[in-house]
């Protein structure tokens, strides 16, 4: 699951180099903390948090397949 956000973190920004992810496991939920450049968090985030909304679909289409939930924190 965290390949898999690095992956597509890093296909969208202009520093793939600055894109780190800290994972916090739980007993049926996992916590991503995604953290980007300062210029590329609006290419994360999107217009209107359009590009934001699908990483979490992708994720949470994943972690169902775990039988988890997911959740994605966008840090600044």
């Amino acid at each position: 699951m965290q390949n898999l956000l690095i992956r597509i973190s890093r296909a969208l920004v202009d520093h793939p180099d600055q894109v780190s992810v800290k994972a916090i496991e739980g007993v049926s939920t996992c916590v991503f903390e995604l953290k980007v450049a300062k210029v590329d968090v609006g290419k994360i985030i999107g217009k209107e948090g359009r590009t934001a909304h699908s990483i979490r679909t992708i994720m949470n289409a994943a972690a169902a397949k775990m039988k988890k939930r997911c959740v994605l924190e966008i840090l600044e």
